[in-house]
């Protein structure tokens, strides 16, 4: 099979295709062809600098959409042919960006029959992290004020999706550029943060999910109101913002994204119902994961980009 591969970190030039052979699937583990796999950030930050992945050689890659081509030992919830998509294990299950991939059985959820592979290649990862912060950690309720940074973004443009869908009032920065594809998702207040201190724009706020990290944390603390909640997907692995928030009165925690079956049905159920859609920027070809990655640099990407694989 192909993949791309890198031997040495760096800029997207390190990036290469590969000859791998495929692999067996083990107990409890589904092979996957793949047809479409998503990119997000932290592919070209490991890319990079390696982060938990340390040294390569690796291949990148955690969205998958595929087909099931064969089973390993104890499987029963997939068969071959059945269409899947989810994300392989973060982080160390790593691999999507190739022609085949294993993964265990229930990391995988049915593919939605109402999206394509790239469509549904474009999910997992962003979607999950948004629906495992929302949802599993925050449990937001209607009515409730959600501030969303980078409202744009992979993560961001999810999470004003699927905090509308559990009935919330939903507050976004981003650029004024991107305010129209921002309201368009069904954002209700949208904050220019390049004209704007979203800390004297926005208060009382019950839930706040930071996609941005730096002095983001620290000052989204200030909008939140007694007893509110900040997620950060931006893990330091010290305790000082939690102090910081216990001293103010209000709560927050470091996130990673987990493999979660329950949480892609849930986000499958979303797309069945018309609730949930990612917006692709921009389709690659496997070989050109290069460019992909050029692009996903810029920090300037609407959405998601996605390698067409199969």
């Amino acid at each position: 099979m192909r993949a791309i591969s890198q031997d040495v970190l760096g800029g997207p030039e390190v990036l290469k295709e590969v000859e791998r052979e495929i692999p067996k699937p083990g107990p409890s583990e589904v092979l996957v062809r793949v047809h479409a796999a998503g990119l997000n950030p932290t592919d070209w930050k490991h890319r990079a600098h390696g982060n938990f992945l340390k040294k390569p050689p690796f291949v990148l890659g955690w969205d998958v959409s595929g087909v099931v081509e064969a089973v390993g030992l104890g499987v029963v919830i997939h068969e071959p042919g059945d269409e899947v998509f989810g994300m392989l294990p973060y982080p160390f299950g790593v691999g999507a960006h190739a022609e085949y991939v294993t993964a265990p059985a229930r990391a995988f959820a049915r593919k939605p029959a109402e999206v394509d592979h790239t469509q549904a290649g474009a999910l997992p990862l962003a979607a999950l992290t948004a629906w495992q912060a929302l949802v599993d950690t925050a449990d937001v309720r209607p009515g409730q004020r959600v501030l969303i940074h980078a409202a744009a973004g992979g993560v961001g443009h999810l999470a004003v999706q699927i905090a509308k869908a559990r009935g919330a009032y939903v507050i976004g920065t981003a650029s004024s550029g991107k305010h129209e594809f921002v309201r368009g998702l069904g954002a209700d207040e949208l904050i220019d943060y390049r004209e704007t201190d979203f800390t004297e724009a926005v208060g009382d706020v019950d839930v706040v999910l930071d996609t941005v990290g730096g002095d983001y944390r620290s000052r989204s603390l200030r909008t939140l109101r007694p007893g509110g909640l900040l997620v950060t997907l931006l893990v330091s692995g010290t305790s000082e913002l939690a102090e910081e928030a216990e001293g103010l009165g209000v709560r927050a925690v470091e996130m990673l994204v987990e493999a979660d079956q329950t949480g892609m049905r849930a986000i499958a159920e979303l797309v069945a119902a018309g609730k949930l859609r990612a917006t692709v920027a921009e389709v690659f070809s496997l070989a050109d994961a290069a460019k992909a990655h050029a692009a996903g640099d810029t920090g300037r990407t609407v959405g998601k980009l996605v390698l067409q694989v199969r």
